[in-house]
């Protein structure tokens, strides 16, 4: 409230100006501010203006005199706690009892000893900085405590009497006049089972003079418990006796309740509310058991749903927790079983479900008389699954896959069962969806080889034992080669070439397709510089973009990096699958405009085998369009075949496309492709998948006279005949 840290602002209040004066000059020497007013109003007026630290009031002076303007500072909330001293003439104790009525801090009578002045008012400002200090104190204790709930309390021995803080009265819902502060009356407020423990606790802190702990509960009048975490200590006199019990009490409720959700939350699934792995492991332990005593039969089932992620990709993860909830209120259902409850029916199992993650939960049957007879239960609850779900008004079919393991066939511990069904889930998936597989010690050698493969895979890169492979693209009119296509390959010291269909899922399983992917276009790039270097007829190349790299946000940045080294001769392009360009495709447009901005063509790849819209089909950067190989082995046995292929040129001819004819394999199927006017081909009647090298030596062995055009030797030429 000063005008500046040093500087105190004293407001003098007197219709006396020689008064005001000599105030003013007294004060300034003592190092105060001083500012004036002549009469009550205008004072209250520059008070709340000027905010000052301390006001002298005259009592008697015109249109407001002291007293009603001290009565009206004290009304302002600022004007508070001010330290306002009167000045007055008179000396009768009726003047001065009223000026303490109005809120005078305190009096000086006139004459006004002066040099006295500086010391009273320091004096009054001290005081009311500490009478502040102490408010604002009490005022932070009573909010912290407040705040943490948290009261204090003392009982005093000799009376029988306990004080308690305000805070203890909001913990009980009770006013001070509702609730005598007795020993016995504060008891009454606990639940029944509590009251003996609390008693006992204070009387044992007594008689061994230690402190006092105890939780309990307290009965609210409307009905609510609140529970109640008290401490204390007891205070001897000076000759040792117990005077009073000094504590605290703390309204643990919520704590309570976190501690209960936090234990939920350990045991169970917060988006179904199906029990979790560890209570699903927990459960399946005491069935071992029982089962090891009584020699029963039990069986663990581990089901993935199919294409879970397709669901959270194409709708939202909103969906994708919506379609979990109902499935796990399906399974509930099927199973008719929330925990181990005995049926009727004895030759009905006894069902625990959960979920253990992700998309996949896992049941366990409890007192199976058959191991065959899990497949009833599997069968019943993919029936179930297969019913149409309704997310939101979208209606999805959704499918799964079970693997079924069986104590103690597949295993005689909880760990042994759950990898066994887990296990046979996953080779039901390779079988295809919807279905179910039981464990076998086959599959576990399948799966430990997988693992294994994937431990190679993962050190493959560092290793350097990823390598491109590339297989030209021909020129149907004049036979050039006209592109190729880099493949990835994997040539391991263990296995030699391993098969792309083996490691390139398990590459984007793993999530090492995006660096991978990086390094294919950085191989890509180099290998190409290199013809170029060699004064070869360097085809454009283009490299394959999986679905988790197009999705990755530096998508074109990291394009841009890894063929900065060709930009002066671009000569890289990109295949990105039908479905997987289709997939987000306002994104994508906008990502593969970048790709074109960076000198790089896109060829759609597998074409035909996805879902396009014409519409979105136009507006895509293309160049170039390649029918799946599919279509192209079977076109000339199937008339719809052969349709489709000539829709597909005719279509990419009208959006000023390139058709590139994939997995051509004979003479028949180029000869057709050339009458249907197919701009390129590629397949193993020209040529499989080369490395760097072999590429190389197709590449000098062009004709002398055709090399600069990129032209093949001799050999090749019928590919140039007419049909």
């Amino acid at each position: 409230m000063s005008t500046s840290n040093a500087t105190q602002l004293v407001l003098v209040v007197d219709d006396d100006s020689i008064t005001r004066v000599l105030a003013r000059e007294t004060l300034e020497q003592g190092g105060f501010a001083v500012e004036e007013a002549n009469d009550g109003l205008a004072g209250l007026s520059a008070f709340e203006r000027l905010r000052p630290d301390i006001v002298l009031l005259d009592v008697m002076m015109p249109v407001l005199d002291g007293y009603g303007a001290c009565k009206a500072l004290r009304v302002l909330e600022a004007g508070a706690h001010i330290p306002v001293l009167m000045m007055t003439g008179l000396d009768d104790s009726a003047s001065i009892n009223r000026a303490f009525e109005v809120g005078a801090t305190d009096f000086i009578t006139k004459p006004i000893a002066w040099p006295m002045l500086v010391h009273r008012v320091r004096y009054l400002l001290r005081a009311s900085r500490a009478f502040l200090d102490l408010a604002q104190s009490r005022a932070r204790l009573t909010n912290a405590q407040r705040i943490a709930k948290l009261g204090h309390w003392e009982w005093n021995l000799a009376t029988g009497e306990i004080q308690c803080s305000d805070e203890i009265y909001r913990m009980t819902g009770r006013t001070r006049e509702q609730l005598p502060a007795s020993r016995e009356s504060l008891l009454q407020l606990l639940h029944a089972d509590d009251r003996p423990v609390v008693d006992e606790a204070l009387d044992t802190a007594l008689q061994r003079r230690e402190r006092f702990n105890a939780d309990f509960r307290v009965m609210r009048p409307d009905d609510s418990i609140r529970v109640v975490h008290a401490q204390g200590e007891v205070q001897c006199d000076g000759f040792g006796v117990p005077a009073r019990i000094e504590g605290t009490a703390q309204d643990i409720t919520e704590r309570k309740r976190v501690e209960e959700r936090i234990h939920q939350l350990a045991l169970y699934d917060s988006l179904t509310g199906l029990p979790n792995r560890s209570l699903f492991k927990e459960q399946l332990g005491r069935a071992i058991a029982r089962a090891e005593r009584g020699g029963g039969v039990l069986a663990v089932l581990s089901l993935d749903l199919d294409r879970f992620q397709r669901i959270n990709d194409t709708l939202g993860y909103e969906a994708g927790d919506l379609l979990l909830q109902e499935t796990a209120n399906r399974l509930a259902r099927t199973l008719r079983q929330t925990d181990f409850v005995a049926l009727s029916d004895r030759n009905e199992a006894n069902y625990f479900v959960a979920r253990q993650g992700g998309n996949e939960f896992s049941v366990l049957l409890d007192g199976v008389h058959r191991a065959q007879d899990t497949a009833n239960v599997a069968r019943r609850i993919l029936e179930a699954l297969a019913r149409p779900f309704d997310l939101d008004g979208n209606e999805i079919v959704a499918s799964a896959c079970i693997g079924i393991a069986v104590y103690p066939l597949d295993g005689k511990d909880a760990d042994s069962l759950r990898k066994g069904a887990g296990s046979a889930m996953h080779h039901a998936k390779q079988q295809g969806r919807n279905g179910y597989q039981y464990y076998n010690a086959v599959m576990n050698t399948r799966a430990l080889e997988k693992l294994a493969l994937e431990s190679h895979l993962r050190k493959a890169l560092e290793r350097d034992e990823f390598a491109l492979h590339y297989q030209p693209k021909v020129d149907l009119e004049n036979g050039n080669i006209a592109g190729a296509e880099a493949l990835l390959r994997w040539i391991s010291p263990e296995r030699g070439l391993v098969p792309p269909a083996q490691f390139i899922p398990m590459l984007e399983e793993a999530g090492m397709i995006v660096e991978v992917g990086a390094w294919a276009l950085r191989k890509a790039v180099a290998d190409h510089l290199r013809w170029h270097d060699q004064g070869l007829p360097a085809p454009r190349v283009s490299v394959n973009v999986s679905a988790i790299q197009l999705r990755q946000e530096d998508f074109v940045a990291v394009l841009a990096h890894a063929i900065k080294d060709g930009a002066a001769r671009p000569g890289i392009d990109l295949e990105i699958t039908e479905s997987l360009v289709m997939h987000d495709i306002e994104s994508n447009i906008a990502k593969l405009k970048a790709v074109r901005d960076l000198g790089m063509d896109i060829a759609i790849d597998d074409f035909g085998t996805g879902h396009s819209s014409l519409a979105y089909l136009a507006k895509l950067p293309l160049q170039t369009l390649k029918i799946d190989r599919s279509f192209i082995i079977t076109m000339l046995d199937n008339a719809d075949a052969a349709t489709l292929v000539r829709t597909i040129i005719s279509l990419a001819h009208s959006l000023r496309l390139i058709v590139v004819a994939e997995g051509v394999e004979t003479e028949e199927q180029a000869k057709m492709l050339r009458l249907l006017r197919c701009d390129q081909m590629q397949g193993y009647l020209f040529s499989k998948p080369l490395p760097f090298e072999e590429m190389t030596a197709l590449l000098k062995a062009a004709a002398p006279g055709e090399r600069a055009q990129g032209k093949v030797n001799p050999e090749r030429a019928r590919l140039r005949e007419a049909p």
